[in-house]
This record gives structure tokens, C-alpha cells and sequence, in this order.
């Protein structure tokens, strides 16, 4: 996992951004407007992004406008992917347990096993 894309998004200005270009495509101007922030500071959160490479840049006229890219996000899905397993097998786990204090507490309330 690159832990690049992790550090530009713990900012939380930049998570809000990055929630932002969910939308679309914004130029900076617009970024920092939504985000009530001035547009040299939107300007330096955004090159961390770009630098993570999770937004992408291009002009249009005299405007940068930013958007998403899908990569780094496939990343960290795939990274998280192997926490699900373990959270998953964890989770059936506990339910088992919790299945069997059940019945033995109250076999007339038990769930009837397949």
C-alpha cells in the first residue's frame, strides 16, 4: 500500500476536496470557494493530491481544473480488501458464540440450525 495516498488524505481539507471532485471535475476556483478557503491554500492542497496522484490537472483557457483518478482508490480498496476478510471471519465468529450462548440460555428461543 502506498502510504503516499493515505497521507494526503488524512488532511482534512483535503479529504474534503477529494469528496468534492467526487462530483466532477472543479477548478481550483471553485474548490475554494466550496470549501471557504482562499485559493493559493486550495492550491497547495491540491498539488499534495496531484503529487499522491490522486487527482489529475489540466487547463482549460486560463482555469486548472482537477479530477479524480481511479487508480490510487483501487489501491486502497485492494489494501482494505484484506482487512474485510479478517473482520468477516472475526464477525462469524462472534455470531457463532453468541448463537450458542443463546441456546444455551433459552433452548426454546434458539434458532433452528440448517
Amino acid at each position: 500500500m502506498n502510504t503516499t495516498i493515505l497521507t494526503a488524505l488524512a488532511e482534512p481539507n483535503r479529504l474534503r476536496i477529494v469528496e468534492y471532485l467526487r462530483e466532477g471535475p472543479r477548478s481550483v476556483g471553485e474548490i475554494a470557494t466550496r470549501l471557504q478557503i482562499r485559493q493559493p491554500q486550495a492550491s497547495k492542497h491540491l498539488r499534495v493530491l496531484s503529487d499522491a496522484g490522486i487527482v489529475h490537472v489540466r487547463p482549460v483557457a486560463q482555469q486548472r481544473v482537477y479530477q479524480l483518478q481511479a487508480k490510487p482508490f483501487e489501491e486502497l480498496d485492494s489494501w482494505l480488501e484484506t482487512f474485510r476478510k479478517v473482520w468477516e471471519d472475526r464477525l462469524d465468529t462472534l455470531d457463532a458464540y453468541l448463537q450458542e450462548l443463546k441456546t444455551q440460555t433459552d433452548p426454546d428461543e434458539a434458532e433452528p440450525k440448517p
